[in-house]
């Protein structure tokens, strides 16, 4: 319980550092100086921001089904 308390601390700091950074350079690139590839980049960063936080949800959910089956089989 402990260890995915850590994983899922570590994902949501790493994922909202990426989610802001490409916001930051979407904005940038959209509004400051019209660069049409950061725009693109800035919307790549946030989405695999998102994605790495969604697997690590995922990865958390299934360490724990699978240490409940354990108990749940040992018992």
């Amino acid at each position: 319980m402990v260890n995915s308390a850590k994983v899922l601390r570590a994902v949501s700091i790493l994922c909202g550092t990426l989610v802001i950074v490409g916001m930051l350079a979407f904005l940038y690139g959209y509004f400051a100086n019209g660069y049409a590839a950061l725009t693109g980049i800035g919307i790549g960063v946030a989405m695999g921001g998102v994605f790495i936080f969604i697997m690590g949800i995922f990865l958390v959910a299934t360490e724990e089904v699978v240490e409940k089956n354990k108990r749940k089989t040992i018992s």
